[in-house]
């Protein structure tokens, strides 16, 4: 959260629209550059499946029903919101751009990697598909690599070694579509994984190496960082809701009891489990109670949950990064708080695990519920927001005193023109 002093006390609005859950999160900056939380809504998702609205009027029906339980609550009056972007359809690239300054005396500015930037957002994309986020990695100015801040350095040739992240236009359109059905309007669509890892990461665990695991309901983010620099995301269209759909198939029992059994009872370990514990799931229309045994339904958690740590592994391992990340695996998300899901984790890669909290950013506030990792991304779209709200002040700051020096320079020629013109109006007065 660097560079945050010029949007102290700016309030900003985090909208997570989930599979499982829309939530509404309005948090502001501290002098101290801590998240606090002023309020929060949520309620349950049932136009989205997968991380992509599949009903726009039920999603549009739940975003209205969060804000405006948030604004009553917070007193705010909500207009515009950063909203997160997740689902199958993410695809990540890297690239390299070039740029030759005309002047090699003259230092590297903000307005060159501007440039570079919007150059990477005109390469040719696959149709259907946009870029959602350009994010440098590092810079070459002269030949010179491994450069994070090129800016106030001399140099002729500036390169950039880029991670480009592309969705579908279609994906970003349906969720505009129902914020603005909604009355709002999206400030910006940020990728989820990288709004979480704001959240619960550290700057430590970023430069260390750490793969950040969001298990949601309908999708498993993952975002990769290594030397404080992105390397890898990925979207596994896998997480809780299957869980769920495989203790309900394999319980024979309704899809309601099989997620209060996996939130209360599971567990993603079976030997961790008592061999004789039973539970009692009441029966259908008055007809006998069945027991289940927790042994059983550790199992069918543990088959389904280590598929997807496997998907999760192979990522780690395409990225090339698996023997560089000391920091391990940081899970967070609904899905995390699967007990004995971290020894799971750790069985299946051989690399440390933790869960994460978004408590890492967060002031001390009167909503401790967003202390659950369930809404790690609900606040860190509100850390991405104020990233976003400061980039905005730098330009509108800059075109402020290019536009007045400007001014100044037009001022200063209009004095000039108008003594000259009292000068001779006088001159010519003495000659008569």
């Amino acid at each position: 959260m660097d560079n945050t002093e010029n949007a102290l006390g700016e309030v900003v609005v985090g909208l997570d629209i989930g599979t499982t859950k829309v939530c509404a999160i309005v948090g502001r900056i501290t002098e101290h550059e801590k998240v606090e939380v002023l309020g929060m809504a949520k309620t349950d998702s049932l136009g989205v499946m997968r991380g992509v609205v599949a009903n726009i009027s039920k999603t549009v029906e739940a975003i209205e029903k969060v804000t405006k339980e948030v604004s009553e609550k917070t007193g705010v009056a909500i207009k515009k919101v950063y909203v997160g972007i997740a689902g199958q359809h993410i695809k990540s690239m890297q690239h390299r751009g070039i740029l030759m300054r005309d002047d090699s005396d003259s230092e590297i500015s903000r307005e060159d990697v501007k440039r570079l930037i919007l150059d990477m957002h005109k390469l040719a994309m696959p149709p259907g598909d946009r870029i959602i986020h350009v994010l440098p990695q590092e810079f070459i100015v002269d030949n010179e690599q491994g450069i994070k801040e090129p800016i106030g350095m001399a140099g002729r040739r500036l390169e950039a070694n880029f991670h480009i992240i592309t969705g579908q236009v279609t994906a970003a359109q349906n969720i505009n579509r129902c914020v603005e059905k909604a009355g709002l309007e999206v400030a910006d669509l940020i990728l989820e994984p990288l709004a979480s890892s704001a959240a619960v990461l550290s700057q430590e665990e970023k430069e260390a190496g750490v793969a950040l695991v969001d298990i949601g309901g309908g999708t498993t983010d993952i975002a990769i960082f290594q030397d404080g620099i992105i390397r890898h995301t990925a979207v596994i269209p896998f997480a809780g809701n299957v869980v769920t759909d495989d203790i309900r198939e394999g319980c024979l029992i309704m899809r309601e009891q099989a997620e209060r059994l996996k939130v209360e009872f599971g567990s993603a370990f079976a030997t961790e489990n008592n061999d004789n514990a039973v539970v009692s799931v009441p029966g259908l229309m008055g007809r006998k109670p069945k027991e289940i045994a927790l042994k059983n339904l550790a199992h069918i958690i543990q088959a389904r949950m280590e598929e997807i740590i496997d998907m999760v592994y192979t990522e780690i391992r395409v990225s090339g990064f698996e023997k560089k990340l000391i920091g391990g695996v940081v899970l967070t998300g609904g899905g995390a708080q699967l007990k004995h899901l971290v020894q799971l984790v750790e069985f299946v890669t051989g690399m440390s695990a933790r869960i994460g909290y978004p408590t890492e950013h967060l002031a001390k506030s009167m909503v401790n519920d967003v202390k659950n990792p369930m809404f790690s991304t609900g606040v860190g779209l509100i850390i991405k927001g104020y990233e976003d709200l400061n980039q905005r002040m730098v330009k509108t700051e800059a075109g402020t005193g290019k536009e007045s020096k400007q001014q100044a320079k037009s001022q200063w020629w209009k004095n000039i023109f108008d003594k000259g013109k009292k000068f001779l109006e006088e001159d010519v007065e003495n000659d008569f």
